[in-house]
């Protein structure tokens, strides 16, 4: 069984549980992504959950969906603008319930498959564990956009050290995508996760070291927060840098929200 995949179940049931009673005018709030609202964002991940179970199931489902987003996409250039013609227009709660039914079904699939087993994505081939992985991260990613509009602080849970991982895994590849040299050093982690547990990774350090919270780093590498915005205590140059670029998503080099641009509303 995979854990991951009942991970990312529980995730996508807590997002529901502040959603599924909001009004279909409640849910056209604009969030602070980009000013997307809350159906562009269960609209995003609704589509690309389709898109991550086609790749598990058929491969020729996935090339159809693939040829789909180049065409639309060319035409138009905006994701929200694709997801909205590959859904027919769906918003409201008429969304949220096609994306509410949709995800059990698809975890219990990811659940049941080989987690080493290769499946196809728009970019690299990657593992059963990491897409399911991947699908957690953007599900607890776009939803703290509609905690913080909900003005809802989120209880995490310590499956975001699933998040962490991927965080700490993707140290490479944020100096890649930003066109710098990858250093040889990669800064100590020392984190609280949400049960109090300390979870530590790479070589102990002093000089180049991360630690506070679980819930900060993964918001900083998921880019929901900027650094100066969470209460990690970051020392070295080399940390420094990572937490200034950090971006546990594949696609082009995305730049942090600036300072202050991302809170929880009060209501």
């Amino acid at each position: 069984m995979l854990d991951q995949a009942l991970d990312f179940k529980n995730e996508c049931d807590a997002l529901y549980e502040v959603i599924r009673s909001l009004s279909n005018e409640d849910l056209k709030q604009k969030t602070g992504f980009k000013e997307w609202t809350i159906n562009n964002i269960i609209g995003h991940l609704h589509t690309w959950n389709i898109a991550a179970n086609r790749s598990l199931t058929s491969d020729s489902e996935f090339a159809n969906y693939v040829s789909l987003f180049n065409v639309e996409y060319s035409k138009r250039q905006k994701m929200s603008d694709f997801e909205n013609v590959f859904l027919e227009g769906r918003e409201g709660q008429d969304l949220i319930e096609l994306w509410h039914k949709f995800y059990p079904e698809m975890s219990n699939r990811f659940k049941e498959a080989d987690p080493k087993k290769r499946v196809k994505w728009m970019g690299p081939d990657m593992s059963v564990k990491s897409s399911i992985t991947a699908r957690l991260m953007e599900t607890w990613a776009h939803g703290q956009a509609v905690y913080d509009i909900l003005g809802i602080v989120r209880k995490n849970q310590d499956h975001i050290k699933n998040i962490t991982v991927l965080g700490n895994n993707t140290f490479k590849w944020c100096y890649t995508v930003h066109g710098k040299k990858v250093p040889s050093i990669v800064p100590h982690l020392k984190l609280t996760a949400p049960s109090g547990e300390i979870w530590t990774f790479n070589d102990v350090s002093n000089d180049d070291l991360i630690e506070g919270n679980a819930e900060d780093f993964c918001q900083v590498v998921t880019q929901v927060r900027n650094i100066a915005d969470v209460s990690l205590n970051v020392v070295g140059e080399i940390a420094n840098e990572w937490m200034s670029i950090a971006q546990c998503f594949a696609g082009p080099p995305e730049q942090p929200p600036k300072p202050g641009a991302r809170f929880t509303s009060i209501r």
